[in-house]
C-alpha cells in the first residue's frame, strides 16, 4: 500500500498541475468573452485618428475598427466590429511605430499599454491617459504581455474628408 501512494501522489499532482497548466494556456483558444459596451459621448463627430486592424500572422488573426475619439474626459480608443484571435494575457497597447508588422517592429518602438483587453469580440473602449501626446503614437495593437507575441496591429491615420 505504501508503494502504491508513493506513486499516486506525485502522479496526481503533476496531473494536476499539468492539466491547469493546459486549461490556462489553451482555453483561450476555444472560449470567446464577447464585449458589448456602451460608446462614449463625444465632442466631435470626427475621430482624431482611425484605423483597421489585421491579422499578425496566419495563428493570430484580427478585424475590426480602431479610433481615437475625444470626449469631455479626453482621448478614447474605441473598438467597432472588433474580433481578435483569443489568448492569455492579452493587452491593448499604443505603439509609436506607425504601420507595426511584427512583434520584433513592436519591441522596437515605445509603446503605452491601456489595459487587459476586455473581450476578444465587440465593441469597447479604452481610456487613454492624460499625458500621451497622441500625435506620437501610430498603431493601436493587441499584444499577449505572457508571451511577447504581436495579435493584431491597426495602423492609425488622420480620417479622411
Amino acid at each position: 500500500m505504501r508503494r502504491f501512494f508513493k506513486i499516486a501522489i506525485p502522479v496526481f499532482l503533476l496531473g494536476f498541475i499539468t492539466g491547469n497548466a493546459f486549461w490556462y494556456l489553451a482555453s483561450p483558444l476555444w472560449i470567446d468573452k464577447v464585449v458589448s459596451e456602451v460608446a462614449p459621448s463625444v465632442t466631435s463627430n470626427t475621430p482624431v485618428k482611425i484605423g483597421s486592424f489585421v491579422d499578425a500572422d496566419r495563428t493570430h488573426k484580427g478585424k475590426g475598427t480602431a479610433q481615437i475619439l475625444e470626449t469631455a474626459n479626453g482621448l478614447v480608443v474605441r473598438f467597432t466590429e472588433f474580433e481578435v484571435t483569443n489568448g492569455p494575457d492579452l493587452e491593448v497597447w499604443l505603439v509609436q511605430a506607425a504601420d507595426p508588422k511584427s512583434s520584433a517592429d513592436v519591441k522596437a518602438s515605445k509603446w503605452v499599454s491601456l489595459g487587459q483587453l476586455k473581450g476578444n469580440i465587440g465593441d469597447q473602449t479604452y481610456a487613454i491617459p492624460n499625458d500621451v501626446e497622441i500625435e506620437n503614437y501610430g498603431s493601436v495593437v493587441i499584444w499577449c504581455e505572457q508571451f511577447g507575441v504581436l495579435f493584431s496591429p491597426a495602423a492609425l491615420s488622420e480620417p479622411t474628408a
